[in-house]
């Protein structure tokens, strides 16, 4: 006699519990629940293969419901899904670690009910014909994915352990961005840091695997018709078979990934090694998703974090910034013996600009500035906002000579902006240059001393020139910045 699969239903919305009941009685046994409690005392006695569990009702919720059927030993092992209309990404992992094996969000798909009622309850018959070092693989994926917060290394993780045991040519994980894009994130011929984009109309078997959901399995690639459009690309290829198993969740969480395994056994693909996929991706599906919830979280944390040391109108670096780097770039600059320079201008008659032009016109011009200082700074560069319209760079690993360079393309740049809200009125900057090698200079603020009387040297020198700390007199240049190299090259 056939064994028809038992998916108990708990929810206080009656329509709901109606209209999932009647789609789904032509594939399972369906019961009901209306309430926590009695879901709770149903469960061990009608030993349901799946539990469709509503998160939000009245009395006990689903997140209570789901921990306490989890620690009884008679309903710990049925897969639970929670039914939620709650989208914030904080919910989902709450729900997840309260134990559930998967998600749906009202309002909900039907077809995707189903696809995700069948993924669960087909584990079970996936076990069937594995040998013993099989479990244990499994077992250990597991363990190995579960503790992991970092997709790409859940990613490697799963073709290492699969490459070994199915002793497959080529074992990969391709995922799918959201504009269709196929890349090979992880490979067993792929080097850890590396990843390769698929053109996808030569995988006509990924696209399938994308379209249906359903696993696609090629056990003679000269002859399949699936690959007919590709025979050119691969006449000269030994392998003889491949199968692709979508790991298929919200594809707002992780997009979708896929298990993909070729080999050149003329056998095709066995049955184990069909098994063993299926279940290397459901094990892998919420690892995988609970890691990109984890990572999406990580990266706005750091969004915020980088927000928090930029300055709001230049998004240059902000003044308490600029001292934690420096402090961190004269330690390593003193411990290393490597050199470190720092440049350090005002914008001249900067008052006069916010007078005639008025304030807006001032952000503006100080919005120019910055623009050029991001353009020409490197990426181990510390530029910054000092305050006003004072502006530092600390350039490391940056002798005399390459600092002055900055410096005079700084000036130069500057001085070329013609800024429409100012009638292209030409912006001038006076500049400080100094360095560690050039001087005895025995901290980081004295640096930056340095720096800074070396600035107000070249504003009492008339301004719109450059002044070295590691020279004798100020170096001044004219329009033409390097019109005076005569008079002596910068240090």
């Amino acid at each position: 006699m056939l064994c028809v699969p038992k998916v108990l239903v708990v929810d206080d919305d009656k329509f709901f519990r109606v209209a999932l009941k009647d789609a789904l009685r032509d594939r399972y046994q369906v019961f009901e629940s209306a309430d926590g409690d009695e879901a709770i005392n149903l469960a061990p006695e009608i030993r349901p293969d799946l539990i469709l569990l509503d998160i939000e009702m009245p009395g006990r919720n689903g997140l209570d419901i789901c921990k306490t059927l989890k620690k009884n030993d008679l309903t710990k092992s049925i897969p639970i899904i929670l039914v939620t209309s709650r989208t914030g990404k904080k919910d989902i992992l709450i729900g997840l670690h309260a134990g559930a094996d998967d998600y749906l969000t009202k309002p909900i798909y039907l077809p995707e009910v189903t696809a995700r009622i069948d993924s669960h309850l087909c584990s079970k018959r996936y076990y069937s014909g594995l040998e013993h070092r099989d479990l244990l693989m499994l077992l250990d994926l597991s363990n190995a994915v579960t503790v992991m917060r970092n997709p790409m290394n859940i990613l490697r993780m799963i073709v290492q352990k699969m490459a070994e045991a199915v002793q497959s040519s080529r074992f990969s994980i391709v995922s799918v961005d959201s504009s269709g894009e196929l890349f090979v994130k992880a490979s067993s011929d792929l080097a850890a840091d590396a990843e390769i984009k698929l053109e996808k109309s030569r995988y006509p078997e990924i696209r399938i695997a994308i379209e249906s959901r359903r696993a696609v399995t090629i056990n003679d690639m000269r002859n399949d018709p699936v690959l007919e459009p590709v025979r050119q690309f691969i006449a000269g290829l030994e392998l003889q078979s491949i199968l692709v198993v979508p790991i298929i969740k919200k594809e707002n969480a992780i997009g979708t990934f896929l298990l993909r395994t070729a080999s050149t056994s003329k056998e095709g693909i066995p049955t184990r090694v069909f098994n063993l996929c299926h279940l290397a991706a459901n094990i892998s599906a919420n690892a995988l998703e609970n890691a990109a919830l984890f990572e999406s979280m990580k990266t706005a944390q750091e969004l915020l974090e980088e927000e928090s040391v930029r300055d709001g109108l230049t998004r240059l670096f902000t003044h308490q910034h600029f001292y934690e780097r420096l402090e961190e770039e004269f330690s390593r600059a003193k411990r290393y013996s490597e050199p470190l320079s720092m440049i350090f201008f005002d914008v001249d008659n900067f008052k006069r600009i916010n007078d005639t032009y008025g304030h807006s016109s001032g952000d503006e011009v100080l919005r120019g500035i910055g623009r050029v200082i991001r353009q020409l700074s490197r990426e181990s560069d510390v530029p910054a906002r000092y305050g006003g319209e004072e502006f530092a760079i600390l350039l490391p690993n940056t002798h005399g000579h390459g600092a002055m360079e900055m410096a005079r393309r700084l000036k130069s740049i500057i001085r070329d902006l013609n800024l429409a809200c100012i009638n292209g009125e030409m912006v001038t900057i006076s500049s400080g240059v100094t360095t560690l090698a050039a001087n005895e200079v025995q901290s980081f603020g004295q640096l930056l001393r340095l720096a800074d009387k070396a600035m107000y040297q070249a504003k009492a020198a008339g301004k719109d020139c450059i002044v070295s700390t590691s020279q004798t007199s100020c170096h001044v240049l004219n329009q033409d910045p390097f019109a005076d190299e005569a008079s002596g090259p910068p240090v």
